[in-house]
């Protein structure tokens, strides 16, 4: 049987948490760059448990007044320190539970950032080995950030997105343009469906482009985040999908 993982940023002060852990079977949780404290990250952690599903380390730029989205925020020995730092504070949570981290996801600029730039990427994949080796990386297919997981020695998991835009050559539309997050169910599931099954997604300028990936990602903080991940979990479960950790 075909079978996906999907998986959600949480731990970001959105309502919707719960019921999106309910659903997917992976969590990206932030830990302290751009949101989350020892409180935060307790509760996601907790709730994950009950529900089964795996859990991920969601480190950024130390940005929260931008949200850690402002790009180039920060780089070199400074920025490896604070992501070491990040990994770790989520990694003792979830240690007192008995568990263990999955992955680990950059957010925002800092993901979109170490997928562009090879330098950035390797600072990110030296973070997680510091950090926590042996987990996996997570980030776009063929991006610099799989060939820096690929030079350290880790397991990478290429992810797609299903309520974002693709540009022809397989990068995300930037959220400042026009179209860049979906905002209908039947676009989210349909981008699902071919992404898990057709492992191909359709550009905004109407092109295939090939993606082959491991997780689709919910993103926790788009408005309706839970009612778009369980009406895609439903389509792809009637396709046949099943949803699973990827490992």
């Amino acid at each position: 049987m075909a079978s996906i993982d999907i998986n959600a940023d949480l731990g970001e002060g959105d309502a919707s948490d719960a019921e999106i852990l309910r659903v997917v079977s992976s969590c990206n949780i932030a830990c302290g760059g751009h949101a989350g404290d020892t409180a935060s990250m307790r509760a996601t952690v907790t709730a994950a448990i009950e529900n089964g599903v795996a859990i991920g380390a969601h480190p950024s730029y130390p940005d929260r007044e931008g949200f850690g989205r402002r790009s180039g925020f920060l780089a070199g020995a400074e920025l490896l320190r604070t992501l070491v730092e990040q990994v770790r504070s989520l990694s003792a949570v979830v240690s007192e539970y008995g568990a263990a981290l999955h992955h680990v996801k950059p957010h925002g600029a800092l993901y979109n950032d170490a997928c562009a730039d090879a330098g950035l990427a390797d600072v990110v994949a030296k973070a997680v080995v510091e950090a926590c080796d042996g987990v996996f990386l997570v980030g776009l297919p063929n991006s610099e950030l799989q060939r820096a997981a690929g030079r350290h020695g880790l397991q990478f998991l290429a992810e797609a997105f299903i309520d974002r835009a693709y540009l022809a050559d397989g990068r995300l539309v930037p959220r400042s343009e026009p179209g860049a997050v979906h905002r209908s169910l039947a676009s989210i599931e349909a981008q699902a469906i071919s992404l898990a099954r057709n492992h191909s997604v359709t550009s905004i300028d109407g092109r295939p482009v090939s993606l082959s990936v491991d997780t689709l990602c919910v993103h926790g903080d788009t408005p309706g985040a839970a009612a778009a991940a369980r009406a895609v979990r439903r389509a792809l479960e009637q396709q046949g999908i099943e949803i699973r950790v990827a490992r």
